[in-house]
Order: C-alpha cells, then structure tokens, then sequence
C-alpha cells in the first residue's frame, strides 16, 4: 500500500451480506429482460440503486478497494467508467486518499474540452473502477482515454464479472480484472438463503455457457422491433408507452397539426387520430385558443391511441422554463405527454422542467439536428445533446433528428421534414422520404405537417403515411441490419 494510505478497515458487510442487500434493494433480478445488445437474458444487474443506500455504496466502494490491494493493483490513481461506477471511485478516493480522475462519455465543445479531468502526469498507472462487466468493452473504452492522454492503464477492479468473457477480452488488451464477485457467487448465495430456486440457477448457467464472448469479438448488434424495445428494462415510460402505440395500431406516424384554428386542430385531430402514434402541437399559435381545446385533445388522445406532443422547443435558463412549463395559461405539464427543449442552456433546463409539477408519463425530446438547410447546429453540438440525454434518462426520452444519434435502444429518434417525394419547400425545409428515414437512416418515428393538413382528404393522407412509414419500419426488420 502506498504511504499516503489510511489503514485498511474491514466493510461493515460480508460479500454474502452484500449480495443479499443487492437482492433486497432489486439491484439484482431475475425474469426475462431484454439487453441493449437484444439477447433475451435470465438475469439482470442494476446498480444504480445502490447510490440511494450510502452504507451500502460505502460497503461496496471498500470491497472493491480491498480487492484491488489483495490482487497487487498497480496504480496512482482511480478513474471509474461513467456513470455508475463513479460515486464507488469517489468513495474508494476519498477512504484511502487515492486522486481520482474523471473520465467524460464526451469532450465538451467549450472551455478546456478534456475528456479526461483532474490532475495526472505520464506515464502514471491509472485504475479503473467498474460496477459490473460483461464483455469488458466499457472497460476498455475508458482505458483508451486514459493511454490517450498518456496515462498507463494495467488493472481494473469490478464488482461483479458476468463471466461472459469480459476478463479473457480485458487480459488480451494487458488489462488484469480484479473482481469481488461472480455471477456464479451469487448465484451461489441466493440459492443457499432459498431467494432463488434451482430452475433459476440452471436457466443462468445455460445462458452463460450459451453468450459468452471471446478476445476480439464484438458483441453482435441485432435491429430491435417496437415490440423488443417497449420490453427492455431500461426504457422510459413514455417512451413504452408510444412503442406499445405504435406496434398495436401499426403506425410510426406523428401528424404536426400546426394550425392557427382551434376548430380546424381538433377536426384534424379526429379524423386524423385513428393512423397517428402522436399528434404534434404548437398550442400558442392557437388564435382562440381556450381550455376546453385541451380537454378535447386529452379525450381524442384517449379515444384514438395517441400521445399528445407540444412542441414549444424550451430554450430558456432553468427557473423560467419551470414556469413556462407548469403555469401560465396554456399549463403544458398537465397535458402534454412529450415536449421538446433545446439543449443549448445545458443540464439546468431540464433539471428545471424535472422539478416542474406534471403529469405522471410525461417527458421531453431534445433537439438534436434540424432538417432547415443553413441550420447552426454542428456535430459537436449534437454529441453534447447525447451526453445530456444519456445523463438525464428519466426524463429525455429520445431526440429530434434527421438521423440515428445515439445506438442506445431506449431513446425514440423523431425525424421532421418527410414527404412521400425528396425535395424542399422554398423557405429552408428539407423533405426525406419515410423510407429515407426510417429504412437507410434508422430513426423511428416520422413527423409529416403540412402534406396532410393541406390535403383535400387530410385522414386519407394520413393513411397513406401512415401504409409508407410501417413499410419503411417492416423492411428494415426484414434486413435485420444496423446501420453502419
């Protein structure tokens, strides 16, 4: 041990202990979940929780300590793969005063742009701290950032190894995995306190034995349906909710109602409503606008399947979009299942829609990219709308964007500007063809305004996006392919 540690106290809990909390407290659970790589999995690990129960994380933080110390870790320094496992590498820090370093998904566009912050120097070992590894790919993401800016990276601690080859893949890149536990150990420990039966433990082994990964090879990506994605266990509740909708009424359709009648909003609604997933509104370009208009939108809602959307594009510091969102005349929060915001003012607007009061399924897409020509939206801008996304899943539910901007099953992609024909309107607008969209580019749900409000038939249009749109989504599941 290095000088400047404290002594080493034991955690207050056994591994057995351990184990069993992480049972009590769902960290642990067994069933049948969908895993963000598409396999069907008997068990499934979410650490998450654990920072609601400090005594716990603190135990859990010691463990992988120790573990660390035992198996002859060589390192100056902790760094622990965002997010989960960051508030253990602080705790194992701030014990055993060890630097810690802080790695980021992604460089900020402003200030100093580091992916790594804190203070370090050449050729310094620097141990990565992780919650759980499968293939040890996150693992590895993370040592790369750190030999990139001339740190050196030779050990990880990880509480628990899935052992589905994560270690083998890790030791092929020169990384030694220490882990506390396995998942055989706690199968082990659940089964001997009677928490889990033997048709459990033998369904997990035959999944191990069945998916288990080998140096240099890549987990395969598997293209989900709506059906798959509305079943993974990480998803938000709205965005469920529209996946449900979508494969039951067999409709990637939202209709943008931007209409300045309330008469003429709710018509469209109506006979519109039977081939939508969402209906798109700009409820402050109402010119009579009254709010027996939204009580009628929340039973067309009900009637006819659909999600209601605001697009007010929230742009503003946090206080006032908190305002803008739950008061005022037009009370967004009370109704409107989906808004969108602008990531521009950073992480505050929407810790300010968050503590907003609403309704229960409620949530916000961000604005990811424009389909306007000149828009100023860079790419950089667009990976920072992916890292507040990822930060704030609870809350953002997907992104508006003219392509796939993050690989994450969970977010829903919404893509504006489509027309049945390629082509623009005069004023900036790009048109892309639903199987543009959806087949080549993998986003999931179209946004189409004017080309069926304006229609002699507006339902008989809708219909016909509708038709283009499930077919779109039904080829690109007959390619089973994911986009490169």
């Amino acid at each position: 041990m290095d000088a400047t540690d404290k002594t080493m106290d034991s955690p207050d809990k056994t591994m057995e202990e351990i184990v069993l909390s992480l049972f009590e407290y769902e960290a642990v659970k067994f069933g049948s979940f969908k895993l963000k790589s598409g396999i069907q999995s008997p068990v499934y690990f979410d650490l998450r929780v654990i920072v609601s129960y400090p005594e716990l994380m603190n135990d859990v933080s010691e463990h992988l300590y120790r573990k660390a110390e035992e198996g002859n870790a060589v390192y100056q320094r902790l760094c622990g793969v965002p997010y989960t496992a960051l508030p253990l590498a602080t705790c194992m820090s701030v014990a055993h005063n060890k630097p810690m370093l802080i790695r980021r998904k992604e460089a900020k566009d402003y200030g100093t742009k580091k992916m790594i912050e804190g203070v370090f120097h050449d050729n310094e070992h620097c141990l990565i701290v992780e919650d759980v590894v499968t293939s040890g790919s996150s693992v590895k993401e993370t040592a790369l950032s750190l030999t990139e800016v001339g740190m050196r990276v030779t050990d990880a601690v990880v509480l628990l190894d899935r052992q589905q080859g994560g270690a083998e893949m890790l030791q092929s890149a020169g990384i030694k995995l220490h882990s506390v536990c396995t998942l055989t150990d706690v199968l082990e420990v659940l089964s001997k306190h009677e928490k889990i039966s033997h048709d459990t433990v033998s369904s997990v082994k035959k999944f191990l034995a069945e998916n288990t990964f080998k140096p240099d090879q890549k987990p395969a990506k598997t293209v989900l349906s709506y059906k798959q994605r509305s079943e993974l266990c990480d998803i938000h509740s709205v965005s469920r909710r529209l996946l449900k909708i979508m494969e039951r009424k067999q409709t990637n359709l939202a209709f943008s109602a931007d209409v300045t009648s309330s008469k003429s909003l709710l018509e469209l609604a109506n006979v519109c409503g039977p081939y939508i997933c969402i209906l798109k509104v700009h409820i402050d370009i109402l010119e009579d606008f009254q709010p027996s208009v939204v009580d009628r939108l929340k039973e067309l809602s009900e009637n006819h399947d659909f999600l209601l959307f605001e697009d007010r594009k929230f742009a503003d510091i946090g206080n006032t979009v908190r305002h803008q969102y739950a008061q005022g005349v037009y009370n967004i929060s009370a109704w409107a299942h989906i808004v969108t915001t602008h990531a521009l003012p950073g992480d505050g607007i929407i810790q300010g829609l968050k503590q907003s009061p609403r309704k229960d399924e409620s949530a916000c897409v961000l604005l990811a990219q424009m389909s306007s020509k000149g828009n100023l939206i860079t790419e950089s801008y667009t990976k920072a709308c992916v890292e507040l996304a990822e930060n704030h899943s609870d809350f953002v539910m997907g992104f508006i964007a003219t392509g796939r901007v993050s690989e994450e099953p969970s977010f829903i992609h919404m893509t504006p500007g489509v027309q049945l024909e390629q082509g623009g309107d005069g004023l900036g607008q790009q048109y892309l063809t639903p199987a543009e969209v959806i087949t080549n580019r993998g986003t999931d749900v179209i946004i189409v305004g004017r080309a069926i409000y304006n229609a002699p038939h507006p339902e008989d249009t809708a219909k016909t996006f509708q038709d283009a749109g499930w077919e779109a989504y039904r080829e690109r599941l007959t390619n089973r392919v994911s986009r490169p």
